[in-house]
C-alpha cells in the first residue's frame, strides 16, 4: 500500500493523501489558513486584469484578495507546486498520456482541436465560478473544511460527488 517508488507508473494515492493532510498542519500553524486553491485564481486573475486597468484592483472582491498577500500568495505557490508535481511524476514514471483523449473521443466525437480547448476553457471557468460561489474549490471543502468538521464543507463534498456520478453516468448512456 505504501510501497514509494518515484518511478512507478501511478504514485500511490494513500500516500499523497497523507501528504497533503499533513500539510493542513504547517498551513494551519504559520499563515492560520486551510488549503485550497480557488483564491489563488482571483490573485492572479485581479493582478493581471489590474495592470490593464489599475481600477480593478479597487473592486471591493479583487482587492481583498490582492490585499490576504501571505494567504493566498501561499495558494499560488501551491498551485505552481502541484502543476510541478504533476509534471515530475510524469517525467520521473516514464507515463505518457495519448494526444487526444479517449474520453474527448466518446464524448465529441472526432472534434478539432479549437473545439476541445473551448469546451475544456468553458468546463474549467464553470467549475472556477462554481468554487467562487461555494466560497472555496473541491480541495479546500473536500480538505480542509471536511478536516475542520465543517458541515457546509460536508454536504458541499456530497453535492459534488453526487453531481459527478450523475454527470458520468449521463454521458455513459449517450456514449
Amino acid at each position: 500500500m505504501f510501497d514509494v517508488s518515484l518511478r512507478d507508473r501511478a504514485w500511490s494515492p494513500y500516500l499523497a493523501g497523507v501528504v497533503i493532510g499533513l500539510l493542513q498542519v504547517p498551513a494551519f500553524l504559520l499563515i492560520e489558513t486551510a488549503l485550497g486553491a480557488s483564491s489563488s485564481y482571483v490573485t492572479i486573475g485581479g493582478l493581471l486584469a489590474s495592470t490593464v486597468d489599475p481600477s480593478i484592483a479597487k473592486i471591493d472582491y479583487v482587492a481583498k484578495h490582492l490585499a490576504a498577500t501571505g494567504k493566498n500568495w501561499w495558494q499560488v505557490a501551491l498551485v505552481v507546486g502541484i502543476a510541478l508535481g504533476a509534471f515530475a511524476s510524469m517525467r520521473l514514471s516514464g507515463a505518457r498520456r495519448q494526444p487526444v483523449s479517449p474520453i474527448w473521443t466518446r464524448a465529441l466525437g472526432t472534434a478539432s482541436a479549437p473545439v476541445r480547448y473551448a469546451v475544456a476553457f468553458a468546463g474549467g471557468f464553470l467549475m472556477l465560478l462554481g468554487a467562487r460561489l461555494a466560497d472555496g474549490c473541491t480541495s479546500g471543502h473536500g480538505l480542509s473544511g471536511v478536516a475542520q468538521l465543517a458541515v457546509s464543507s460536508t454536504i458541499a463534498v456530497a453535492a459534488m460527488f453526487a453531481g459527478g456520478i450523475v454527470v458520468a453516468l449521463l454521458l455513459l448512456r449517450r456514449i
